[in-house]
């Protein structure tokens, strides 16, 4: 014995809601609890046309919270229009959420609402609103959450923003050391926003580089051949460190000689307190400290990597 199984059909929207203002927002205040099932929302109350500025909000509504939220309709494709005012609306009301139903979400608006819930601290809903029916039966709303937000998504804006501020910030302090007087061996570098900048010994895989995070900086030997050259590397160091007691005499700073047996690179650095979370008044000092590791650092060395035995 067979089933009988219907068919879904989608019902254009305008066969369903003639009007977005008269018919589908009202039929919206008046049925708020199917919006809830879709967003897992508890909006318990809802005003038509509510004033922002010299605007009308479609709907807002509040939570069971208290917080408010307003909803953007839209019964057609999503654009750049109905989004400024999807934002412009919710600083308007201080709201703690918009809600934007559009029959058919393009991509662009799609990445924009995800990138709004990554970069505030607001919620941001996309909705796409759709119309069916089984057989002769009376149409049926259909909402699909296209973006919504999360706490992985706030996470992941949060250490996006950690990022772009701490790029910033180590140009600030790169673009400040280059400028030193003394630092005239990377006085040619175009600051960056690595954590490290580097000018070349003169010897191919050798450089000179300066180091920072948010606590420390330092400055190096950075010995690295390229691919399959950790054991050409460590000859390098081994033969370096074989004039280590000369040169640790006249550097005034301790002296970190790392081979890294289990890295390709090897580096000799000299580690100094102080990085780019210091208070920026003290900046100055940590960066003349840097230039003057790094000084030292090259003169004791420049004799030692003449006298170096490798392959060119």
């Amino acid at each position: 014995m067979s089933t009988h199984i219907g068919k879904l059909q989608r019902v254009h929207l305008r066969e369903v809601w003639k009007h977005e203002a008269y018919d589908f927002t009202q039929w919206l205040q008046e049925n708020i609890d199917i919006l809830n099932e879709s967003l897992d929302l508890e909006l318990v109350s809802a005003e038509r046309e509510q004033a922002a500025g010299s605007f009308s909000i479609d709907i807002v509504a509040e939570s069971s919270d208290g917080d408010t939220y307003v909803i953007e309709n839209q019964l057609e494709k999503s654009n750049h229009d109905h989004l400024g005012k999807v934002i412009t609306y919710l600083t308007s009301m201080k709201a703690r959420g918009a809600i934007w139903i559009v029959s058919e979400p393009r991509q662009e608006h799609v990445n924009a609402m995800a990138w709004l819930n990554e970069s505030s601290s607001a919620d941001f809903y996309l909705v796409k609103v759709e119309a069916v029916r089984i057989g002769d039966s009376p149409a049926a709303p259909l909402l699909t959450l296209i973006v919504g937000p999360s706490a992985e998504a706030k996470e992941a804006g949060r250490v996006k923003q950690e990022m772009a501020e701490r790029y910033g910030i180590r140009k600030q302090w790169w673009t400040q050391l280059v400028q030193l007087p003394e630092a005239t061996l990377h006085a040619h570098i175009t600051p960056g926003t690595a954590s490290w900048i580097g000018v070349s010994s003169g010897i191919r895989g050798l450089g000179y580089n300066y180091c920072l995070t948010k606590t420390a900086s330092g400055a190096e030997l950075y010995i690295d051949r390229g691919k399959d050259s950790e054991e050409e590397n460590q000859t390098i160091f081994d033969q370096i460190e074989q004039s280590k007691t000369k040169i640790e005499q006249t550097i005034s700073f301790p002296v970190s000689w790392q081979r890294l047996d289990s890295k390709r690179a090897c580096r000799i650095r000299i580690d100094l307190p102080g990085g780019y979370s210091s208070e920026e008044t003290q900046w100055p000092l940590i960066q003349q400290k840097m230039a003057e590791a790094m000084n030292q650092l090259e003169a004791a060395l420049k004799p030692v990597l003449k006298g170096l035995k490798f392959r060119k």
